[in-house]
């Protein structure tokens, strides 16, 4: 809980950063007769797609079904990029100094 000595500007401020937070966030409303059901109840039917925007959800668009929702709700994560020096070539068999292997047996190869 908040401080009861807390001023009103801080309060706010802290309430506006949380509201800041939610703001843009979408979900997906199935659009079935009766009350408000699970996603996976009517997987066929359509969805409105609601976004917050600091106040209320707002209705943003309509999508045929489950999959199309879950889609544009949960888009796959973008392709990491792996640095330059990864496409490297792998070292080759051999005996450098910096992978000295044993000559004779018995030999560590310190």
């Amino acid at each position: 809980m908040s401080d009861p000595e807390e001023p009103l500007a801080d309060w706010a401020r802290r309430r506006e950063e949380r509201l800041a937070e939610r703001r843009g966030r979408l979900r997906a409303v199935p659009l079935v007769d009766g009350p408000l059901r699970g996603s996976h109840v009517a997987p066929s039917a359509p969805r409105a797609i609601l976004e917050y925007d600091g106040l209320a959800w707002v209705p943003v668009m309509i999508v045929a079904n489950l999959a199309e929702a879950q889609a544009l709700l949960y888009p796959p994560p973008p392709e990491p990029v792996r640095p330059p020096e990864w496409d490297r070539p792998a070292l080759g068999q051999g005996r450098g100094r910096h992978r000295r292997t044993p000559s004779k047996p018995g030999d560590t190869g310190a």
